[in-house]
């Protein structure tokens, strides 16, 4: 976990388990487990969160990818497929991906990957004693058939 996740770092991988395993425990978020196809090992997770199935929108967070997945295909797949899900399977219209506005990384991420970036929300929450600026990006529905076919 890093200094724009509002959790963590953990001092132990047991700490590291409690935590999900507390985190985990409902449908939001509901995470998911990244796989290495070779070794059946987790290198990754994410959760689909903030569901609003009533009105089609949909968060993808806690994305934390080890570095045997960071900037891979298996990681630009294992989003595609959360995204298959969200447009293809469940029919929403909305898909959101927010971060820390600090959070570089995860800004150009989520741009490689087709989200649109829509705003700044200024002072959105406080963590770790600093105020947070959240950057918002989104997919829509209507943009899915096209960036479908980019993957």
């Amino acid at each position: 976990m890093d200094l724009f996740a509002p959790y963590g770092p953990f001092d132990s991988f047991e700490n590291y388990q409690e935590w999900l395993k507390t985190t985990r425990s409902g449908d939001d978020p509901l995470f998911h487990a990244i796989v290495a196809e070779n070794s059946q090992k987790a290198i990754g997770v994410a959760s689909f969160l903030r569901t609003q199935s009533d009105i089609g929108v949909l968060e993808v967070g806690h994305i934390h990818f080890s570095p045997l997945l960071q900037k891979t295909p298996v990681a630009t797949e294992a989003m595609f497929l959360m995204m298959s899900r969200v447009f293809d399977e469940l029919g929403y219209r909305r898909y959101e991906w927010k971060c820390d506005a600090l959070n570089t990384p995860s800004r150009k991420a989520a741009q490689r990957l087709g989200f649109i970036y829509e705003g700044t929300f200024r002072q959105a929450t406080i963590y770790k004693n600093r105020n947070r600026d959240t950057a918002w990006f989104a997919i829509l529905d209507k943009d899915w058939p096209s960036l479908k076919k980019t993957f």
